[in-house]
């Protein structure tokens, strides 16, 4: 019998996408078959890889950022209307397919309204701790208030020390129905020559994206090493353009994206969690550029500097000498982790 199983990542920036491959490869090892469900960058990026699934559009929750980081509260803040609007609208779209499509479960990638009491349903997310500065208290409980409304809840993180996520992903005392499943990495690690000194990886909602593509040519222009830079920008088609000792491209997909972080001896990116868990999967030396304003990616970057494994900078302070200081830290790590992905599966088998 056909099990379908939607799987329905966030669109913000490309991390919940890409950390949502593993668990589509998985679904399918085991028998069943999944259905991409998301908007924008994000369902195009899961479509280019998973060609020969059925994929279907959501609604946006229309995330923007603002210009500058002391907005960047006001700004999400400012958008949840259409959030809310965004989240109301799936759950109804959800309990449509259910019936349409005959599906049997439900993953969810922190898209709050996809799930149903019909049929199992779990959220992905590594926040039971949203950070928001004076009103974390309040943003994590209104994100717990909506885990309870899965049957799971899993996180990609171990659940002992030392880990990945922190404060994120830890409760001490819950009865929320919590499995840390292990570090998720579409990646793999493979000792290949090293062919470009630093690689920079750019994703995330605009403007953000863009304020640092910028900041950062403009800092590479007297670098005379090779670099290989990645803009985050899904597009129909690749475009790639050498620029001196810079080769642009606009994306990569997995295999590629796979062969140039093990050929890269540094890597340039944000401090957001799928990055870290591809990082340490891959045991790479980095410099982080948290997103302004985004607490949960200052929180990552200050936690890994702290404990002596990748240095930062903000943004608009970076300056190119500022990678000097990677020399002084270890580089993430390989967590050791197993995910049973059998074991959790389970949970789908009903009948």
């Amino acid at each position: 019998m056909i099990k379908n199983i939607l799987v329905a990542p966030l669109n913000w920036g490309l991390g919940h996408a890409t950390r949502c491959i593993p668990i589509i490869r998985e679904l399918e090892n085991n028998g069943f078959t999944p259905i991409i469900a998301s908007d924008g960058n994000a369902l195009e990026l899961l479509k280019k890889e998973f060609p020969h699934l059925n994929s279907l559009e959501l609604p946006s929750y229309n995330i923007q950022y603002a210009k500058k980081s002391k907005n960047f509260k006001w700004q999400l803040i400012k958008n949840s209307p259409k959030t809310i609007k965004a989240i109301l609208s799936e759950k109804k779209i959800v309990e449509k397919w259910i019936l349409e499509l005959n599906l049997s479960g439900i993953i969810s990638d922190n898209r709050l309204g996809v799930h149903s009491k019909k049929i199992p349903s779990v959220i992905l997310t590594h926040q039971l701790n949203v950070l928001s500065g004076k009103t974390t208290w309040i943003s994590s409980k209104m994100h717990q208030f909506f885990i309870k409304k899965f049957a799971e809840c899993w996180i990609p993180d171990v659940d002992n020390y030392p880990n990945l996520s922190g404060k994120l992903g830890h409760l001490r005392n819950t009865k929320m129905n919590l499995k840390h499943i292990g570090v998720l990495s579409r990646l793999e690690k493979k000792e290949l020559p090293i062919k470009y000194k630093l690689m920079i990886i750019l994703s995330g909602p605009e403007p953000q994206r863009t304020l640092l593509e910028e900041k950062l040519i403009h800092e590479l222009e007297n670098y005379k090493e090779d670099i290989v830079f990645i803009k985050g920008v899904v597009e129909n088609n690749q475009t790639i353009e050498k620029i001196k000792n810079i080769i642009f491209y606009n994306f990569m997909q997995t295999k590629q994206l796979e062969k140039t972080f093990n050929e890269s001896e540094l890597v340039i990116c944000r401090s957001g969690y799928t990055t870290i868990m591809d990082l340490a999967r891959l045991e790479k030396k980095a410099f982080f550029i948290p997103t302004p304003g985004q607490y949960e990616q200052e929180y990552l970057a200050k936690k890994h500097k702290r404990e002596g494994l990748v240095p930062y900078s903000k943004q608009n302070d970076f300056k190119l000498d500022d990678i000097l200081a990677v020399d002084l830290y270890a580089g993430l790590r390989k967590i050791k982790s197993e995910t049973n992905w059998k074991e959790l599966f389970i949970l789908f088998e009903s009948e």
